[in-house]
């Protein structure tokens, strides 16, 4: 009888085949970044300007704009980046970016939307943007973009590493249709 000898091997679930988009939700702007199909690398896409009510909607251009993303690069998945202070403790822009994500989950169903901890991503891209050179109103350009890549790198490595999805999963809910010329 064959005994075996050593810990069991242990099993860890390969992460799921596709394009994963990253954004970074902003006030006024939205960063876009894309994966490649093996989930390795995240690469900026671009910056949308924000519709100007804070309360995001389906038919929004930004969030229209992800789900075109969504459709053209046949993504499985997309990463939004969950604002929370040094303490952990959620404010108002992480109230806000919950609101976008579940938008965005609505809209692109059944593609999974995560959110996962952004703290600081826009603080590294600032410093990584002035580092090689880019300072001032060009910074502001592309620092969405920058900080979209770290929110989906990040997302990229643990889901890699953990073999498991990253942060949490956002149920899409179910939303009051908004009328022609008025905001929920």
């Amino acid at each position: 009888m064959p005994t075996t000898h050593g810990p069991a091997p242990t099993t860890r679930a390969t992460p799921q085949r596709g394009v994963r988009i990253g954004v970074d939700v902003g006030t006024v702007r939205v960063g876009v970044a894309l994966s490649d199909p093996d989930g390795i690398l995240a690469t900026p896409v671009t910056t949308l300007a924000r519709h100007p009510d804070s309360r995001p909607a389906a038919g929004d251009p930004d969030v229209e704009a992800v789900a075109d993303l969504v459709s053209q690069h046949a993504a499985v998945g997309v990463v939004v980046g969950l604002p929370r202070s040094l303490s952990g403790d959620e404010g108002p822009a992480a109230a806000a970016a919950r609101t976008y994500a579940a938008v965005v989950a609505a809209r692109i169903a059944p593609v999974w939307v995560r959110l996962v901890d952004e703290r600081l991503t826009s603080v590294d891209a600032h410093r990584t943007l002035r580092e090689s050179g880019l300072a001032g109103r060009r910074q502001r350009a592309v620092v969405d973009q920058a900080a979209a890549v770290l929110i989906l790198q990040t997302a990229l490595d643990t889901e890699r590493s953990t073999g498991s999805p990253p942060g949490e999963r956002v149920r899409p809910g179910r939303r009051k249709p908004r009328t022609k010329g008025t905001r929920p």
